[in-house]
C-alpha cells in the first residue's frame, strides 16, 4: 500500500505540477549594471541606504571606519575623514569603530511589520543584484496591505516602500480576467507609475543602481582584493608551470636517452 501511494503522488504532481507552476506569475529581472570601482556610485548608494534603509535594516558587519577607507572618504593623507562620517552617515553615535546598526526595537518592528526587519550585510549574495534591483522598482498601490503597497516579484511583503517619495505611486496593470469557476481571476502584468515622485524614471533607475551597488559591495567587501590577489596567484602558477616543466625536461633527458 506504501508503494502505492508513493507512485499515485508522483503522478499527481507530475501531472498537476506544471499546471500549477504555469499559473504561478513569472516576471523577468531587469539587468542591473554596477561597478564596484565606482567610489563615487558607492558614496551615492551609501547616503541612499543610510538614510531610507537604515532605519529598519541594519548592517551588522560593517563598520563606519572600513566603510570610509573602502569608499575613499579620506583626505589627501590617505586618513578617514571621521567628522564628515558622523556627520552624514553615522547617526546613532560618535564612533566610526562602531557598526552599521539602527534603534529600532524587535518587539517595535513586529508589531508594526508582523516581522522583525532583516540585517541586508549579506543580502545582495543571497538574492543577486538583478533580483534586488528589481524588487526595489516593482512596488504597486494595493489597499489591502496594511503597508498600502505590495510587490510583483515578493507577494505580500511586510516591508513597506521606503522609496516611495523617490520613485512615487505605481498601480498594478492586470491581465484579461480568466473565469476559474463562479469566480473571476486577474493575474498582475506589470505596474505602470500613477504618481511621480521627486526622482524621474531614468533617475530614479540610477539611484537603484548606486544602491544595489552599495549593497553588493557591502556582501564582500574585500571581493576587489580576493580578484586582485588571485590574477597574482594564477599568474604565478602559470610562471611556475613553465619553470617546472624545464627543470623537469632538464632531469629525465638522460633517463630518455
Amino acid at each position: 500500500m506504501k508503494w502505492v501511494r508513493f507512485l499515485v503522488c508522483v503522478s499527481f504532481g507530475l501531472v498537476w505540477g506544471p499546471m500549477a507552476l504555469a499559473k504561478e506569475p513569472s516576471f523577468v529581472l531587469e539587468k542591473c549594471e554596477i561597478n564596484l570601482h565606482d567610489k563615487a556610485s558607492l558614496q551615492r548608494g551609501a547616503a541612499l541606504y543610510v538614510n531610507y534603509c537604515l532605519g529598519c535594516h541594519s548592517l551588522k558587519y560593517m563598520r563606519y571606519d572600513q566603510l570610509g577607507r573602502d569608499l575613499k572618504i579620506v583626505d589627501e593623507e590617505g586618513k578617514v575623514l571621521e567628522k564628515l562620517i558622523v556627520d552624514n552617515l553615522n547617526f546613532l553615535s560618535d564612533k566610526i569603530t562602531d557598526p552599521m546598526t539602527n534603534s529600532i526595537l524587535p518587539n517595535d518592528a513586529l508589531n508594526w511589520f508582523g516581522i522583525p526587519p532583516r540585517d541586508l550585510s549579506v543580502v545582495a549574495r543571497f538574492r543577486g543584484k538583478d533580483w534586488l534591483y528589481t524588487y526595489l522598482k516593482s512596488f504597486y498601490t494595493d489597499d489591502a496591505r496594511i503597508v498600502g503597497v505590495n510587490n510583483l516579484i515578493f507577494k505580500d511583503v511586510a516591508m513597506p516602500h521606503s522609496l516611495i517619495n523617490l520613485q512615487g505611486e505605481q498601480v498594478p496593470i492586470y491581465r484579461p480576467a480568466e473565469s476559474i469557476g463562479d469566480h473571476a481571476v486577474q493575474d498582475i502584468m506589470g505596474v505602470k507609475l500613477s504618481k511621480s515622485g521627486l526622482l524621474s524614471p531614468a533617475e530614479y533607475d540610477k539611484a537603484l543602481v548606486d544602491l544595489v551597488n552599495f549593497l553588493e559591495y557591502v556582501g564582500e567587501p574585500t571581493k576587489q582584493v580576493r580578484e586582485q590577489k588571485g590574477a597574482g596567484v594564477l599568474l604565478f602558477l602559470v610562471i611556475f608551470t613553465i619553470f617546472a616543466y624545464l627543470l623537469k625536461r632538464e632531469y629525465w633527458k638522460d633517463i630518455v636517452k
